[in-house]
């Protein structure tokens, strides 16, 4: 009815009927500051969009720094078993070595008796010899 549209700075300033002294300066500095209101929602809309949409390097840097954990976890487990792997070996050159030893008393304990046997065959001849002779 008076050439008004709502909204706001939607109006035709040379016709609003609340503005009659309408210059073009006063329209540049409406309109300047129009844009520069507009600019500064679409830079605030573009941030919120932007806090919200993680970036490349945001999505490579968490997939590394799972991966990261995971090998780290991993590291952690073959260290482990590196360690017991080495206690394993550690139990397994003792008992090596006491069956070394054992197997080493056990021939020095066969030559003995070999000996022994070798001497008592050897003193049962001599008996028997004896036995005959006389």
């Amino acid at each position: 009815m008076w050439g008004l549209r709502m909204g706001p700075f939607t109006w035709d300033l040379g016709s609003c009927w609340l503005c009659p002294v309408a210059d073009d300066s006063y329209k540049k500095k409406i309109r300047e500051m129009t844009n520069a209101w507009k600019q500064i929602h679409r830079m605030k809309r573009f941030v919120e969009y932007l806090q919200v949409v993680p970036s490349e390097i945001e999505i490579i840097k968490q997939d590394f720094e799972k991966r990261n954990s995971k090998l780290g976890k991993k590291i952690e487990q073959l260290e482990e078993e590196k360690m017991h792997l080495r206690l394993d070996i550690d139990v397994q050159r003792l008992e090596t070595e006491k069956l070394r030893k054992r197997k080493n008393k056990d021939e020095e304990d066969l030559d003995s008796l070999k000996t022994d046997y070798k001497k008592l065959r050897l003193s049962m001849r001599t008996a028997r010899l004896g036995k005959t002779s006389e």
